[in-house]
C-alpha cells in the first residue's frame, strides 16, 4: 500500500501547488478579499475536485472525454469564465472597483467549475489510469475512497497556499503603480489560461 500512496501523494501536490485556472482565481480572492472570504472557494474547489475524481476513478471520465461534443462543451465552457473573469480582473487596478464589482465565488459555483476545468480533468484522469491499479490490487473496493481522500487532503492545503498569498499581497498593492502592473499580470495569465484550454 505505501509503495503505490508515496507516488499517488507526489502527484497530487505536484499537480495541486501548480498554476491553473483554479489557483489565479484564488489568488485574486485572496487579494480582494481575504483569505477567511475565500475560504468556501477553496472548499468549494476541493469537493468538487474529489467528486470529479471518483467519476474519472470509476472509468466515466475516460468515457465523458471520448465524447468530442462533450469535450468541446467543457472547453467553451471553461474558456468563456475564464475570459469573464478576466475581464473583471482588469478591474483590479482601479482602487476598489474590483470588490465592487465581484463577490467571492461560492461553494457551489466553484465545485461546479470543476467539470469545466481542463487541468482538472487531465489530474483526474491521469491520476486514475496510474494510481487506481496499483491501490485497486492491495484495498479491493475501498482503493476510490483512498485515492479520493489522499488527493483532496493534500489539494485543499496546496489551492490555500494561493489564497492566502494572495492575501499577504493585498496589503502590498495599495501604490496605483503596483496594483495596476499586478492587475496586468493576473490579467494576461488568466487569458493564457483560457487559451491553453484549445491547445
Amino acid at each position: 500500500m505505501i509503495e503505490a500512496l508515496l507516488p499517488l501523494m507526489s502527484f497530487a501536490f505536484v499537480s495541486s501547488i501548480t498554476p491553473g485556472p483554479n489557483n489565479i482565481m484564488l489568488t485574486s480572492s485572496g487579494i480582494w478579499f481575504g483569505f477567511r472570504r475565500s475560504v468556501p472557494h477553496m472548499l468549494g474547489i476541493t469537493f468538487g475536485f474529489g467528486v470529479l475524481l471518483a467519476v474519472c476513478a470509476f472509468g466515466i471520465g475516460e468515457l465523458v472525454v471520448a465524447l468530442p461534443q462533450v469535450v468541446l462543451l467543457l472547453k467553451a465552457a471553461g474558456c468563456a469564465y475564464l475570459l469573464y473573469l478576466a475581464w473583471q480582473l482588469r478591474r483590479m487596478g482601479v482602487a476598489g472597483t474590483g470588490e465592487r464589482a465581484l463577490q467571492p465565488m461560492s461553494f457551489g459555483a466553484a465545485a461546479m467549475f470543476q467539470f469545466a476545468n481542463p487541468k482538472a480533468w487531465v489530474m483526474a484522469i491521469t491520476g486514475a489510469s496510474a494510481f487506481m491499479p496499483l491501490l485497486h490490487k492491495h484495498a479491493g473496493w475501498l482503493a476510490i475512497l483512498i485515492y479520493c481522500l489522499v488527493f483532496c487532503a493534500i489539494n485543499l492545503p496546496c489551492v490555500s497556499v494561493w489564497a492566502g498569498a494572495g492575501a499577504v499581497l493585498r496589503r502590498y498593492l495599495e501604490r496605483p503603480l503596483w496594483r495596476i502592473g499586478f492587475a496586468a499580470t493576473m490579467v494576461v495569465l488568466t487569458l493564457y489560461s483560457a487559451l491553453a484550454i484549445w491547445l
